[in-house]
């Protein structure tokens, strides 16, 4: 059982036999009344997202997941297909399940899946990964009024915001939870 304290953002919990992750959490406390904590939650079978309030002395129910270590292999319109590394049985995740991750899936990579259960829901990708970069726009001379940004496409087709100074064929390391460029190869 998790106390309301423990409640906090990308836990998993259970609710009517499905596991949710807390995507979005907020405390807040009013004069006389007690703390509640606002959240927004994904369910990680079906991809629904809904909002629950807890009060302060509510608890919850971690959800039972196992991990393994799987490889992603290849995907199509609407599933990603991963083999794991101890058994080697393949399956897949829905395009919906992975939301935003799947733009960082690259052929071969290792992920950590999650499995309520005995059925695999969903994946953890490693904090920080490298990339190559395919395609980088020149910097423009005198174009440094903000903060000096570029847009370039990396190898799985995602496009992340870069510094001036990337160029195309450089390996770039990006924080896959913010999806943002954190330094150059």
């Amino acid at each position: 059982m998790l106390e309301f304290n423990e409640l906090k953002l990308n836990k998993i919990i259970s609710l009517n036999n499905q596991p949710y992750k807390i995507t979005f959490a907020q405390h807040s406390k009013q004069a006389r009344s007690g703390a509640v904590l606002r959240t927004k939650l994904k369910n990680l079978i079906s991809g629904e997202v809904l909002e629950k309030t807890f009060n302060s002395g509510d608890k919850a129910v971690e959800a039972n997941l196992e991990r393994i270590k799987a490889n992603f292999l290849y995907n199509d319109e609407n599933n990603y297909y991963f083999m794991t590394q101890e058994s080697f049985e393949q399956f897949s995740l829905s395009k919906e399940s992975l939301t935003d991750q799947a733009i960082f899936l690259n052929e071969g990579i290792s992920v950590d899946v999650l499995k309520f259960n005995n059925e695999p829901v969903s994946i953890n990708l490693p904090t920080k990964m490298d990339f190559k970069v395919i395609s980088s726009p020149p910097a423009i001379k005198g174009d440094t009024a903000g903060t000096a940004n570029k847009q370039v496409t990396i190898e799985t087709g995602a496009k992340i915001k870069c510094p001036l100074f990337v160029k195309q064929g450089d390996i770039i390391k990006i924080n896959t939870e913010t999806k943002e460029y954190v330094e150059r190869v």
